[in-house]
């Protein structure tokens, strides 16, 4: 850094004394803080010839603002500052994921035995053959299926008069329980001809992905034999890693290259983001569904895409004009007459070529784009001139707390008699009197009118919708399902706020309460009396600590 601001000093000082006529004060290139009104000085640390200081536009004698850099006609060719403007627009942002082609998951198909059996033939007997509905793919000779035709045959030659119609119904099930397709049952029907073979045939046209068995191979009922996939249609499965994921959303374009097809584009958009993340690598699967119909599309082979991905219209500044301080963003701002003002800003999301600012920039200020490097190497040299250290001017983010309002001293006033009004109620209603709960009822509204009133955040809280809601009959099970919700809102106020310990207050829980099943209240005396039930269970509950 120290020989990066060596090298900034010379030039400008180069620069400066290519410029026009010089100023009152000189200073050295390499120790700024050694100055001197005479021209032929030399600085008293390294012995270099001081040059002429950059001075105030006008000639004012004011010292310099050390953000502000001002540049001389030939300072400013030689830099080449160049500048663009804020302006309003849609963030662009790319992200480069890695996926593999897989089949389409709804139409993945597996074909177990259903039968007993040996498989006598088999019609496919290598991966990657296409089939088509309802095309056979084994035989397996099977004597279960063979006493299942001729149980079924003989029902059919007997009739209605030794079995009923559904004796020969449960035979007919049964057939087609372990295979048989309902044209085969038909043609046996006709030919009355029971044989032991069963063909194991295709439910849907695809491709054979897995085959699992041989001829002349034993099999047991559920054994596996093929998978098969319909690879007309495939999906493009990439992970999106979780700082990712507020970008991407179902819809966006995906631009896929694959290996298998160069010099080709193929683009789709997402249809599809897991919920579920992977605890292991953090990230959550997408898809996208491409049409495969010439079938160049291979079966679990890799591909490189690209999600497009576009935000709706904010402000943004090109990320060529933002520097970093400290971790802090600032841009140095054209303020016309070649001055150039840094400033400290405040951004957002990044995207490919811009950024997206929060503030500290207005739409149309000019932000220098290509040569804010050598301005800041002038700023900080101008900082040390001058001992002081480097502030851009804005005011760092004030830290706003997101934690819940507690209670200051008028909140805490209102709420303490409002405290000692709801267990007033909780005790009538422990002691089976209603008419005493009705009289305590309008104190317990009025104090928790005030409460809401003189408390802004209680508007907010959970007191705020159970206001209406206590009722003061028509019977005791009735006026105590009203109080439950409330007390025991009011139970965690009181907690939060440390109003049980101030002010000698107990609570209580019962896990039984019939309407939250763990209902709370308050009580000015420490023995435990349950207002949700009254005389029925009267020490039901755990005082809280």
């Amino acid at each position: 850094m120290k020989t990066f601001l060596t090298f900034l000093a010379f030039a400008f000082a180069a620069l400066s004394l290519a410029a026009a006529e010089p100023g009152p004060v000189h200073q050295c290139p390499m120790h700024p803080w050694i100055k001197s009104d005479k021209p032929d000085a030399k600085c008293t640390i390294c012995g270099m010839a001081l040059v002429a200081a950059t001075q105030a536009p006008g000639g004012s004698d004011q010292p310099l603002d050390p953000n502000l850099v001002t540049l001389t006609a030939s300072q400013a060719s030689v830099t080449g500052v160049q500048s663009a403007p804020v302006t309003r627009g849609p963030l662009v942002r790319s992200l480069r994921v890695n996926g593999v082609i897989d089949d389409d998951e709804t139409r993945h198909r597996i074909l177990a035995a259903r039968v007993p059996g040996r498989v006598e033939r088999l019609h496919v007997n290598y991966v990657g053959a296409e089939v088509k509905q309802g095309e056979p793919l084994a035989t397996i000779f099977s004597p279960e299926m063979l006493t299942a035709q001729r149980q079924f045959v003989e029902r059919l030659k007997a009739g209605s008069i030794a079995f009923s119609a559904s004796d020969r119904a449960a035979a007919r099930e049964r057939l087609l329980e372990l295979g048989l397709t309902e044209e085969e049952i038909r043609i046996l029907e006709g030919t009355l001809q029971p044989t032991a073979l069963v063909n194991i045939r295709a439910p849907m046209s695809g491709t054979v992905v897995s085959r699992d068995v041989y001829e002349g191979q034993y099999v047991e009922t559920n054994d596996k034999l093929f998978e098969i996939g319909d690879f007309s249609r495939m999906w493009f499965v990439f992970d999106v890693y979780e700082s990712d994921l507020g970008w991407v959303r179902p819809g966006q374009t995906v631009e896929l290259a694959l290996p298998s097809l160069p010099g080709r584009i193929l683009t789709a958009p997402v249809t599809f983001i897991d919920p579920n993340l992977n605890e292991t690598t953090r990230t959550a699967r997408a898809r996208v569904v491409l049409d495969n119909t010439d079938r160049q599309l291979l079966h679990r082979q890799t591909g490189i895409a690209r999600v497009i991905i576009e935000t709706p219209e904010t402000l943004l500044v090109p990320r060529s004009a933002v520097l970093q301080h400290r971790g802090h963003p600032v841009v140095f701002v054209d303020g016309g007459q070649r001055g150039f003002a840094a400033r400290e800003v405040r951004l957002g999301r990044i995207g490919d070529t811009t950024a997206e600012v929060i503030a500290g920039l207005a739409e149309g200020d000019q932000v220098v784009t290509q040569g804010a490097l050598l301005l800041d190497g002038q700023a900080q040299l101008a900082h040390a001139a001058n001992g002081s250290s480097q502030d851009h001017g804005t005011p760092v983010p004030a830290k706003v707390s997101a934690a819940e309002p507690g209670h200051d001293e008028t909140g805490y006033n209102l709420l303490r008699p409002l405290a000692f009004a709801a267990a007033d109620a909780a005790a009538a209603l422990a002691a089976d009197d209603l008419p005493g709960y009705q009289h305590h009822l309008p104190a317990l509204r009025a104090t928790l009118a005030a409460y809401l009133a003189g408390h802004a955040p209680a508007s907010r809280g959970p007191l705020a919708g159970l206001q209406e809601s206590l009722r003061d009959g028509p019977d005791l099970d009735a006026a105590r399902r009203a109080f439950e919700p409330f007390s025991t809102a009011l139970v965690d106020l009181a907690r939060a706020a440390h109003l049980t310990h101030r002010e000698k207050l107990h609570a209580f829980e019962c896990p039984m309460t019939p309407v939250l099943g763990n209902g709370r209240w308050l009580s000015r005396s420490a023995e435990l009396r349950n207002p949700y039930f009254g005389s029925a269970m009267l020490e039901c509950g755990d005082e809280l600590k």
